[in-house]
């Protein structure tokens, strides 16, 4: 009986750890405002951890198969994740959260599996590449491409004016008006912010352009 409650002991134990490693990873996550915080990475990361111990030790040894439950956590993470992950404004979110959580059960597994020293020092890494990633670095930065549509009267070289403020080497699309003045609309893709004020500011130390548009792809 007190050689039962000893190993049952132990296995709190690992679900205690799974979950203070959970709490870790959820509390990186929300410290950058991301959909699943500090109580889902928690949850995921006991949850799994039970269910591998169960998967693990709650059966006889004749008719234990832990790879059975253990994969159908994996499946069952995968409908969480989906979840998380939503279509906005053009554009997927929740992508590196939906991941997160994913992980996190791999953690909770690991703990379930008396694997501490691989679970604690996965946590250590996952924390690490999710705050190196975040790093204000050009390689880790993704390129984000504005369109913008100018109109724009032409006498000598307007257009190479054009492509010098927005930093472009060519236009991506252009059409010719010829009335009294020659008028170019073109489409540029740049990777310089063009914000309100940038417009503002452009238009009013050049003249010869007729309108800006900023366009949201």
């Amino acid at each position: 009986m007190f050689d039962n409650f000893l190993v049952e002991y132990k296995y709190l134990l690992a679900i205690l750890l799974s979950v203070v490693l959970g709490f870790f990873v959820g509390l990186e996550r929300k410290t950058r405002a991301k959909e699943a915080g500090v109580r889902t990475h928690t949850i995921v990361s006991f949850g799994a951890c039970l269910l591998m111990i169960i998967s693990k030790y709650g059966f006889e040894a004749s008719t234990a198969d832990a790879s059975r439950i253990a994969a159908q956590v994996v499946s069952g993470i995968g409908f969480i994740g989906a979840g998380i992950i939503v279509y906005r404004k053009d554009a997927v979110h929740g992508l590196t959260t939906a991941a997160g959580v994913w992980a996190t059960a791999g953690i909770g597994m690991a703990c379930g599996a008396g694997l501490y020293f691989v679970a604690l020092g996965a946590t250590v890494i996952m924390i690490s590449v999710q705050c190196i990633l975040h790093i204000n670095c050009r390689l880790f930065n993704i390129k984000h491409i504005y369109k913008v549509n100018v109109s724009f009267i032409q006498t000598d070289n307007e257009d190479e004016k054009i492509k010098k403020i927005f930093g472009v080497e060519h236009f991506h699309n252009i059409s010719v008006v010829r009335r009294e003045n020659t008028v170019f609309n073109v489409s540029i893709l740049t990777e310089k912010e063009v914000s309100s004020a940038l417009i503002d500011n452009i238009m009013k130390n050049n003249d010869f352009i007729i309108s800006i548009e900023r366009c949201y792809n």
